[in-house]
């Protein structure tokens, strides 16, 4: 399985996205800045890959921490989570990740841990995210693999396999569970304009693996969608609101749209730390708009003339009303998701004599 990050002891190694699939290149980040800067470059993307490395980080930073008191080691860490807060606004597992990493660092003040324990267990916490996040990947694979027929073409828009998460990947774990299975797969890779995700990263990770890949630019969807060349939409996400709401890469909600148009599922496979119950809906979810530069340029030839205006917003928000199904790693939540979702986060999947009835809760056999 391809290592997207790795803790090395006194650094965090992470292979560097933007050159991909021309070069594989890992870069070795040192100080919690520098893997601040990996994250806001986009050397390392993809929402569970993100919050992994701000957990690294800020580990890492007290790791090097000169602090010979708790009070001047409480302000370093509080400095290292601000750093990785101003990271990137939308993905809410970079939240996620640093309130888990801040009350492990709360516990062990609270024990009267040294600065020297308190770095140590906050490592610890940071590759029990790391090895979490492999696990939960796994199990969610195996779920969504029971939505996918023996037989079937998917599509999927941006990257959400083993780059965007510590390894194996979400919408394309449900992918790669289904080959495991036996399944006949074949998939439709958005190229995902501007940063080209999908033709880049998507097709890489596929190919590498021997699944059937083709890709296609992003308004090629709809007419692959009205010849039949499309059973099911299978994609990630970066947060889900209470009532199912999806912010995901810039043009997912057009593919949930033509999906609906053309009775294809459209599916959304994300870990338990992507839904965000204290947003109730997406029109409270921030879109990170970015450098015009990503649009305006493929490498250094320039497509626009020079004076047009740019927008760059690198999220929309799908509704509800056209996700058929959110796959997690404890099972998978049909509507109304505000019941669903929040009994999936809430604890354990239910036995199946007492899971909720009606389409609400779907109670799938695990992976073997």
């Amino acid at each position: 399985m391809l290592p997207t990050i790795e803790w090395k002891g006194d650094a965090v190694a992470m292979i560097d996205q933007r050159k991909l699939p021309a070069a594989e290149v890992y870069v070795t980040c040192r100080t919690a800045a520098e893997v601040a800067r990996a994250i806001k470059s986009m050397v390392i993307r993809g929402a569970p890959a993100i919050g992994v490395a701000a957990a690294m980080g800020i580990a890492l930073g007290m790791k090097r921490s000169r602090a010979t008191g708790t009070k001047q080691c409480a302000a370093e860490f509080q400095k290292a989570c601000d750093l990785m807060a101003a990271t990137r606004p939308t993905a809410v597992n970079l939240f996620w990740a640093i309130e888990r990493m801040k009350r492990t660092f709360a516990d062990a003040a609270q024990a009267g841990a040294s600065v020297t324990e308190i770095a140590q267990r906050l490592e610890a916490e940071a590759l029990r995210i790391h090895d979490e996040d492999v696990a939960s990947c796994r199990a969610m694979g195996g779920y969504g693999a029971t939505l996918v027929p023996e037989s079937a073409t998917i599509l999927t828009h941006c990257n959400a396999g083993a780059l965007a998460t510590a390894g194996y990947g979400t919408a394309l774990g449900v992918i790669r569970a289904a080959v495991e299975q036996g399944k006949r797969i074949a998939v439709l890779a958005d190229e995902t304009r501007p940063f080209l995700q999908g033709a880049r990263l998507t097709a890489w990770e596929l190919v590498k693996d021997g699944i059937d890949t083709t890709v296609i630019t992003d308004n090629m969807a709809a007419a692959m969608m009205r010849q039949g060349g499309v059973d099911l939409v299978v994609v990630g996400a970066d947060r889900i609101a209470a009532n199912g709401d999806v912010a995901n890469k810039i043009g997912t909600y057009g593919v949930a749209v033509l999906a609906r148009e053309h009775g294809i599922p459209f599916y959304v496979a994300a870990p338990l730390s992507t839904i965000d119950l204290a947003t109730p809906d997406g029109s409270r979810i921030p879109i990170e708009e970015r450098d015009a530069r990503e649009v305006t340029h493929v490498g250094s030839a320039r497509l626009t003339p020079g004076g047009a205006r740019v927008r760059n917003p690198a999220f929309d928000v799908t509704p509800a009303k056209y996700v058929t199904a959110i796959v997690t790693e404890r099972g998978i939540a049909r509507p109304p998701y505000e019941e669903s979702l929040a009994a999936l986060v809430a604890g354990p999947a239910a036995p199946e004599s007492s899971a909720p009835r009606g389409p609400a809760y779907v109670r799938r056999a695990g992976p073997a």
